[in-house]
């Protein structure tokens, strides 16, 4: 088993808060490991990018979301999103329309088949999660929420940088996007941001 990080004290100097950023990330990237082994990728036959599956994600959330809406939230060029809308409508998991008040606007949802995959894919997850979760001391399960929001604004807070390099390309890759503060509501998708399912830990996410 992986070595979980000392407690840090309730203050951090500028002299070790080089130390909390790496653990931060060692963590982060621990849970996204472990859960990956766990249950896989939604819809692995397709050979999902990391930039699609985010974008896939946003769609599921959001049905109907325009192409500028997306692009928003995930801290896109509209013409970048654009592009990943336009592979996955070939992969025929996505679905694009005109709006009908507006036919400058395209629509985005995601074909029944996609989004069945996908929660399913997070149900899987959730409730693997959840599992782990229901375990911990109630108070630890309330320090764990209560970091989310600062988790998010740490996110929001970092420059803009270069897109990665798989959102041009249909890779396999799982490269990070950078976000938008729209995005600090995305914690809500994370299996343990909505405290009112903390009852049923055990039971379906």
């Amino acid at each position: 088993m992986a070595a979980v990080p000392e407690p840090y004290p309730s203050t951090v100097s500028d002299d070790n808060v080089a130390g909390l950023v790496d653990d931060l990330y060692d963590v982060v990237g621990l849970l996204r490991r472990r859960s990956r082994r766990l249950v896989g990728v939604p819809l692995p036959e397709l050979a999902l990018s990391g930039a699609q599956l985010e974008l896939m994600r946003v769609v599921r959330r959001s049905p109907g979301i325009t192409v500028a809406e997306a692009a928003r939230v995930l801290g896109l060029a509209p013409n970048t999103v654009s592009t990943l809308v336009g592979q996955l409508v070939a992969m025929e998991v996505l679905l694009r329309s005109r709006d009908l008040a507006d036919r400058r606007l395209a629509r985005l949802e995601l074909t029944p088949g996609a989004r069945e995959g996908l929660e399913q894919w997070r149900d899987r997850r959730s409730q693997a999660t959840a599992a782990v979760l229901s375990q911990l001391p109630d108070a630890e399960r309330a320090s764990l929420a209560a970091a989310l929001p600062t988790i998010a604004r740490i996110a929001v807070g970092l420059p803009d940088s270069q897109e990665p390099a798989d959102v041009m390309a249909s890779t396999g890759a799982d490269s990070p996007i950078p976000v938008s503060p729209v995005s600090v509501s995305l914690v809500a998708d994370s299996p343990v941001a909505d405290s009112s399912r903390q009852p049923a830990l055990g039971g379906n996410a």
